[in-house]
């Protein structure tokens, strides 16, 4: 199997590891699943980084684009639902 270790997708798939991690962490914590998403779309990017460090992102191209729209999807989603929430608190 051959790897792609470009710093810039090896640094990207660090830091998306991170936030999941600290998603998680978050959710934990204050049982709030808007980190918990925030989470687990940053867990999607990984998946993609992944692949791209392992050499399959070229094999693998119409399922990269499903997991990274996906991931943004959920980044979406979990910010209107901060939205509507913090609207909900304030009336």
């Amino acid at each position: 199997m051959a790897f792609n270790l470009d710093p810039v997708y090896l640094l990207n798939f660090a830091l998306c590891i991170v936030i999941l991690a600290l998603g998680a962490y978050a959710y934990r914590r204050k049982k709030s699943f808007i980190p918990l998403l925030i989470g687990v779309a940053f867990g999607l990017f990984a998946v993609s980084h992944l692949m791209t460090l392992l050499a399959m992102a070229k094999t693998l191209e119409t399922p990269l684009i499903v997991i990274r729209a996906l991931a943004y999807l959920t980044v979406i989603f979990a910010l209107y639902k901060y939205s509507v929430q913090t609207q909900t608190n304030r009336n």
